[in-house]
């Protein structure tokens, strides 16, 4: 089985080069390939399916709450971009513009959309005229382009896939209760479906969306110690109705604007899969979004009766996600792909496994193995799935534990900065100055304002003038 092992390329290590761990996975795990596009890249089959169960799972979630989904045009009209002047400020350096139209030029530029708040801006103007009109609750499935300097498969990419929510309600109250909802929507999903535990919180004004009110985000730890926005949900309140004169006729017969709010998650969510989960030998998948949960690999296939014996095991676990691999690669091979490709469970039947009327299954997560009796086969395997995804969870989240650190001085928050990746938590101001010079002295940015205040200090871990608020800080990708 050593020899075979060495059949799949080695990956390197996470503690000798992070970021080439990262990008071998990705790509032994065919997730991803590069392309003639710089920046751009070709999902394949593997990455792809992990998206649409991320797709398919968050969408049922979003239809629960009264969501509706719809599709708006890609281009956005130069003039209409300009109305928010915040928001196009906030997005000018990652703009690209289309010119011409054919052979001719256009008499207005358009930008591919970076986002589609203007959009939507601009059709609920049209859509909204009566309090009977509200909410609305709508979102779309769409990709984006984000003309990035720096790229990385799935977390940095100047064409990327991702949902927009956009919505329109009567009261301040109503937005800011559908933000929240969101968030929350957003927080169980991460740690329920992915498996990842999240900070829920608020950003300060200078992370805060360019033209929102307030940004609501979750904050994930990855397993290098650096933070990934995972999910955000912003209330917009009605400077963009006011902008675009999307009012309403209210029930007292007054003409009153609108207040909204926006809400959206990326293919980013894969990266963090890995990075959370992921080990030296590749994807380790939390079965709730593994495109397969099961790998049923036959030992000694060719003797009669084996693969039929591993068909009719699929068979019966047709309320799973299962792949026989029949091909005539050895088992240790087979072995090598299912745990790079995160498969969360492998059975092995042989000849003498099948007399017995026993398998083996072999975790993904940890390599535990357990015999078990094929009469009971789709207990212990829903059994298994259900305990896998627990426990995925509950290291992930004792990694973020041990990895997050309290600082009441400047020079331990600054030490922490430099030598333990990871969070920290620490007292803030409320001050621009400071989050600037904490950015400039440690790399470092306030993650989120937590919903879950603690008082660690009276004074600002910076400038040492009164606290307002704890602040997770961190690096980020």
């Amino acid at each position: 089985m050593a020899d075979d092992k060495k059949l799949v390329e080695a990956i390197t290590s996470m503690d000798v080069d992070f970021a080439q761990w990262y990008t071998d996975v990705v790509k032994k795990a065919e997730l991803i390939d590069y392309t003639s596009v710089k920046g751009c890249m070709v999902i394949k089959p593997a990455g792809y399916a992990i998206w649409e169960l991320i797709q398919s799972q968050l969408d049922a979630r979003f239809k629960e709450t009264g969501v509706e989904n719809v599709y708006l045009p890609m281009f956005i009209p130069e003039s209409l971009l300009q109305k928010e002047k915040d928001h196009v400020e906030g997005f000018a350096p990652e703009v690209a513009w289309v010119t011409h139209g054919g052979l001719e030029p256009l008499q207005e530029r358009m930008c591919v959309r970076p986002t589609s708040e203007t959009l939507f801006c601009d059709f609920y103007a049209n859509e909204i005229h009566s309090y009977r009109d509200l909410p609305k609750v709508y979102n779309q499935w769409c990709s984006v382009v984000r003309w990035e300097k720096t790229t990385r498969p799935f977390l940095r990419s100047r064409e990327f896939l991702w949902q927009e929510g956009h919505t329109a309600h009567a009261t301040a109250e109503d937005a800011e209760a559908r933000t929240i909802q969101m968030l929350n929507v957003y927080a169980d999903f991460l740690e329920n479906v992915l498996a990842i535990p999240v900070i829920k919180g608020q950003k300060t004004d200078k992370e805060k969306f360019a033209g929102a009110v307030a940004t609501y985000t979750i904050e994930a730890l990855m397993h290098d110690g650096k933070a990934l926005q995972s999910g955000t949900s912003h209330n917009f309140g009605d400077g963009f109705a006011k902008a675009f004169g999307i009012q309403y006729t209210s029930k007292e017969n007054k003409l009153e604007y609108v207040h909204q709010t926006s809400w959206g998650m990326t293919t980013r969510l894969i990266g963090a899969i890995i990075m959370v989960h992921g080990d030296n030998s590749g994807l380790v998948l939390p079965p709730r979004v593994a495109p397969v949960q099961v790998a049923i690999i036959p030992i000694q296939q060719k003797k009669e009766g084996v693969l039929d014996k591993a068909y009719e095991l699929k068979e019966r676990l047709k309320g799973f996600r299962v792949k026989v691999d029949d091909t005539d690669k050895s088992p240790g091979w087979k072995f090598s792909e299912q745990e790079m490709r995160g498969i969360p469970v492998r059975i092995e039947i042989g000849p003498r496994d099948i007399e017995a009327n026993k398998a083996i299954l072999v975790r993904r997560d940890n390599g535990e193995k357990k015999e078990i009796n094929l009469d009971n086969l789709e207990t212990e395997i829903a059994t298994l799935l259900d305990t896998i995804q627990v426990e995925m969870l509950e290291r992930a989240r004792a990694h973020r534990e041990e990895h997050t650190y309290t600082a009441t001085d400047y020079a331990t928050f600054l030490d922490i900065l430099d030598n333990k990746p990871g969070f920290v938590k620490a007292m803030w101001c409320g001050e621009r100055a400071c989050e600037d010079k904490i950015k400039e002295d440690a790399q470092a940015t306030s993650r989120c304002m937590p919903f879950e205040q603690e008082k660690i200090a009276n004074t600002c871990i910076c400038c040492g003038k009164p606290a307002e608020k704890m602040v997770y800080w961190g690096k980020a990708y």
